[in-house]
């Protein structure tokens, strides 16, 4: 049987399109590209915003109409969310949801033999069957450590999506950025859906353990975190993360917004305060560590001046990137039932002011490596040229060969350009 996958979202889904598609491979079976002749279709969906939802819904018509005597399954977020609306799509014969993906050969192999639609959307108790031992196509493995978020902020429709806090005991972690390492992978993304959650679940263990554990790991070289809440940055926390040497200085610490009022109706659990000492820690423990967070604009309720607030804050802040987005309405969460819903004009506007001082600081941030020496992870090297990102997450293009790849290079930093840095070989 050939499959093919798509993937729609954050990396965590990303993990799990690969989990699954060492399921099929463990199986005997073929994985194809997502454009190639497959017998089947998987496509892992999301459903952050009303446009991740349109684009889930926009693949599943395209594979349909490409493909139209292959199997179609859709798993993720937006068929956990809405398994109602995902049957009801064209062409689609398996619906499942966030903590069965797991068990995706059986539910293939049972509706091959029925025909039937199969629709089984449910929570799993622990996430011990999802393992991998690479990383198609990346030079650095995602290794999903933690499931599940409880925060329920007010626009946020995850919790619904992904269910209660899972954490991977330790041992299993450590197993499989030992089956990475051992695959030739020398870098590593450990990452969750509420990250700063791991082992709360398991009350004997912290995120801080899990990153000693990996570090201890032979032939990993690099540790990176996926997005953190400012509550986990502790001094207790930021003193054992900063004795793991291979902890990559380069941290995404979710901010949303730079407003207080506007953080308390996100239903936030920090303040503008508490996050400005979480990135001073951050930057006191790590020499030139980069910080990158999230914003939305837009917000029901955000006047011009909590705007500027923001924006000042983030200006304040010097972020080296913001990701910024537009606040998408979702039915079932508080923030599509509140008043002073704001236009899509004003958001758009908010969205280019934001951008233009985003824009300002990553120049800033990048600016102070010019003339200095940053190591690289070699990823991609074609025709002379390589590419790969420093320890704090910053693009480099230098001149070599394909010797090079997945290899940390030295590089002299010549000049700076919109993309980022370039240099050579020191």
């Amino acid at each position: 049987m050939k499959a093919a996958f798509y993937t729609l979202g954050c990396k965590v889904n990303q993990y799990d399109t690969q989990m699954m598609s060492e399921k099929f491979l463990s199986a005997g079976h073929t994985v194809v590209g997502f454009d190639d002749d497959a017998d089947i279709y998987i496509i892992n969906t999301c459903t952050v915003t009303q446009v991740s939802d349109k684009k889930s819904r926009n693949m599943i018509s395209r594979v349909r109409r490409a493909h139209p005597n292959a199997v179609i399954a859709v798993c993720g977020c937006f068929s956990q969310v809405s398994p109602e609306q995902a049957a009801a799509l064209s062409g689609v014969g398996i619906v499942l949801g966030t903590r069965n993906r797991a068990d995706i050969l059986y539910y293939v192999n049972e509706y091959l033999k029925t025909g039937r639609q199969i629709v089984d959307v449910q929570s799993a108790s622990d996430i011990a069957d999802e393992t991998i031992s690479g990383f198609s196509e990346k030079t650095r493995a995602i290794l999903k450590i933690e499931d599940g978020c409880r925060n329920f902020c007010s626009y946020c429709l995850i919790p619904f999506a992904r269910g209660k806090i899972i954490s991977k005991p330790p041992k299993q972690v450590v197993s499989e950025a030992a089956a990475v390492a051992k695959a030739g992978y020398k870098e590593v993304v450990l990452t969750g859906i509420h990250l700063s959650s791991y082992g709360t679940d398991l009350q004997t263990v912290c995120l801080a353990d899990a990153v000693k554990a990996v570090a201890d790991v032979d032939g990993i070289e690099r540790i990176r975190l996926g997005s953190l809440e400012p509550t986990v940055i502790t001094s207790d926390f930021v003193e054992k993360i900063a004795s793991v040497q291979k902890l990559c200085p380069s941290f995404h610490l979710s901010l949303q917004s730079g407003c207080d009022k506007t953080l308390k109706a996100m239903n936030r659990r920090y303040d503008c305060r508490q996050y400005e000492n979480a990135v001073r820690l951050l930057r006191t423990y790590f020499k030139d560590c980069a910080v990158t967070t999230d914003v939305i604009v837009g917000f029901p309720g955000e006047s011009d001046e909590d705007f500027k607030q923001s924006c000042d804050f983030i200006d304040k802040i010097g972020f080296a990137k913001v990701h910024i987005f537009p606040y998408s309405k979702r039915k079932g969460t508080r923030a599509a039932q509140m008043d002073n819903q704001i236009l899509k004009s004003v958001k758009q506007q908010r969205e280019k002011l934001l951008c233009e001082i985003e824009q300002k600081n990553r120049t800033e941030f990048m600016s102070r490596f010019v003339n200095k020496t940053v190591h690289v992870l070699a990823e991609r090297c074609e025709g002379g040229v390589c590419s790969g990102f420093t320890e704090n997450y910053i693009h480099v293009e230098f001149g070599g060969n394909s010797n090079l790849c997945n290899t940390v290079v030295t590089v002299r930093i010549t000049r700076m350009t919109d993309k980022g840095l370039v240099g050579e070989i020191n």
